[in-house]
């Protein structure tokens, strides 16, 4: 036992961690018939929330622009329970139950209000920014490079400027 835990505590090779996500994957295509994709599932999440509280957003021009990929779901499924909530909570119960099972669990303060607010701010930017490409890094990129769509290159190209840059301001603002 005592071997296990020591291997789940160690970094594991990144041809290993790539190797591994790819055979999921493709599993998760054969037997679901979709993509690996995140920000869907969040998005219907954000649309139900909406209508729970009045707001109309599938009336809105880019639901009514992406009605042929959403209101299948929505018709079929319901808007939080989907293919895309259990992969989401798959990913979330997945990433715990690893983080527990290498003893790297922590919960941390929040060092100050401006932390926060860039916390906010960034990850406001970074749902936009899914919406406007249609997908995040797991849709547009993993997804997409093993079905050999030329998107997905160009997407890798602009996600290295992306950090590049968000790199170079956290330097300038943080340290």
């Amino acid at each position: 036992m005592k071997n296990i835990s020591n291997w789940l505590k160690r970094p594991w090779p990144y041809w290993v961690g790539g190797i591994l996500l790819g055979f999921i994957n493709v599993i998760l295509l054969a037997v679901s018939g979709i993509t690996w994709q995140i920000t869907s599932g969040f998005l219907l999440w954000g649309v139900g929330i909406l209508e729970w509280i009045g707001v109309q957003p599938l009336k809105w021009q880019y639901f009514k622009y992406f009605n042929y990929y959403y209101n299948p779901i929505i018709e079929k499924q319901h808007i939080f329970f989907n293919q895309y909530t259990i992969l989401n909570i798959g990913v979330i119960l997945g990433s715990l139950i690893a983080t527990l099972l290498a003893s790297q669990f922590k919960l941390k303060n929040i060092k100050n209000k401006k932390q926060c607010f860039m916390a906010l701010i960034g990850g406001i930017l970074m749902g936009y920014g899914t919406r406007l490409a249609f997908g995040c890094n797991i849709g547009a990129f993993f997804s997409g490079i093993p079905s050999f769509s030329l998107h997905a290159w160009v997407f890798e190209i602009f996600v290295i400027l992306g950090a590049w840059v968000a790199w170079k301001i956290v330097l300038k603002v943080f340290i």
